[in-house]
């Protein structure tokens, strides 16, 4: 019996409203204001990643967050998964 592989997705889920890392899913608000603000509050942290605990990786994830609420961050997020798979796309093809 063959094994059903899981998908690895990044960004919200329209259907369950959680945030995809992979195959890893966090519950997040429905009101797009608390969206924001954890998004917003994960960037302010993560600008502070020297610190003990906070980390440079909030950065990323914050942008994802808000990419959910924010046509101008959707874009860019867009824009980097485009240029990630013709790159991923050029490596292979070598």
């Amino acid at each position: 019996m063959a094994e059903a592989r899981k998908q690895t997705r990044f960004g919200m889920d329209p259907q369950t409203g959680k945030l995809a890392l992979g195959s890893v899913q966090i519950p997040m608000p429905r009101s797009r204001i608390g969206r924001i603000v954890i998004g917003l509050a994960l960037i302010v942290c993560g600008t502070l990643g020297f610190l003990p605990i906070l980390g440079f990786w909030m950065l990323p994830l914050g942008f994802l967050v808000l990419s959910q609420d924010l046509p101008f961050v959707r874009r860019q997020r867009r824009k980097l998964a485009c240029w990630w798979a013709r790159r991923r796309r050029a490596r292979n093809g070598r």
